[in-house]
């Protein structure tokens, strides 16, 4: 049998839970329907489905399967579309994975406004701060907050990445300000996990010196907000992005000190394989991420002078 057809079939009985009304949307019988779902675990030489009188489920083996086939029979639709001029309006599913912080207080409302722009595309949002592999996960792309230097994956900038130094207006009274990066090394400073410095901070002068600073860290987190938390209560400094901090800079909960010393540029990125093609819908987000962020992040409004 053909084995895209077979998948076609596999993929409806998984969304419409049962052989016959699989079959019905389809178009054929549900006794066809069964044999195109033998034939494909024959193929495979394993169960995709559990099947009972009554319901059917998926198999461990089912269900990386089912990801995988859908992923590929929306990139043949969307192949065909293209083919046959019928690719204006973007469809299909949208896998997209992000950092934590980023995804809950910036993206998600992006991703909410997206989706009633286009209804046509659904979205998989996916969040947390580990290195993902794209191609492995099967994602069709990544927010990636990076000096980026991997020439397997495409990139696209959607806006820079500003971090910062600051504490509780509590531990600067108590604990006084640095006047200069060396002092940093005499507070108590909170790090960011998945830092690519180990246990010390990089930072550049206005005359561009680079300064390496040994910190001893009374906390270390992998999560931004959980450092941004610590820092609000008087645990120390802390080096974050301003879509993390912003908030509480702009109430006055936290305070920028060390402002000519900046860490190295980042910037935030949309990142996709670069031997995928750039779909419709993945092209249709990047471009409305970009518009939605714009010239100047909200999150950086009135946190730096002209």
């Amino acid at each position: 049998m053909d084995r895209l057809i077979s998948m076609s079939v596999f993929a409806a009985v998984v969304e419409h839970e049962n052989f016959t009304a699989a079959a019905e949307h389809l178009k054929i019988s549900r006794a066809s329907a069964s044999k195109h779902i033998s034939a494909l675990e024959d193929s495979l030489g394993g169960r995709l489905l559990n099947r009972t009188t009554r319901h059917i489920s998926l198999t461990e083996a089912g269900k990386a399967y089912y990801q995988r086939c859908k992923k590929i029979l929306e990139d043949v639709e969307e192949a065909e579309c293209v083919v046959t001029g019928f690719s204006a309006e973007p469809r299909g599913l949208l896998r997209i994975n992000a950092p934590m912080s980023f995804g809950i207080r910036q993206l998600g409302g992006i991703v909410s406004r997206f989706c009633q722009a286009l209804p046509a595309i659904q979205v998989e949002l996916s969040l947390n701060d580990r290195f993902v592999d794209i191609v492995e996960e099967g994602y069709d792309l990544v927010i990636r907050i990076a000096r980026l230097a991997d020439s397997s994956m495409v990139a696209r900038k959607l806006a820079p990445c500003f971090r910062v130094l600051c504490a509780s207006p509590s531990y600067l009274a108590t604990q006084g300000y640095p006047s200069n990066p060396e002092e940093l090394s005499q507070h108590s400073c909170l790090h960011y996990t998945y830092l690519e410095s180990d246990k010390h901070w990089v930072l550049n002068a206005p005359d561009g010196t680079e300064h390496r600073v040994v910190i001893q860290p009374p906390l270390v987190a992998n999560n931004g907000d959980a450092l941004c938390s610590a820092a609000i209560e008087g645990l120390g400094i802390v080096m974050l992005p301003t879509f993390i901090v912003g908030d509480a800079i702009r109430a006055g909960e936290l305070e920028i000190i060390l402002p000519d010393y900046r860490p190295p540029d980042i910037n935030l990125y949309s990142v996709y394989p670069s031997s995928r093609h750039l779909s419709a819908k993945v092209r249709a987000f990047i471009d409305f991420a970009i518009k939605e962020i714009g010239e100047q992040p909200s999150w950086d409004l009135e946190l730096f002078s002209d």
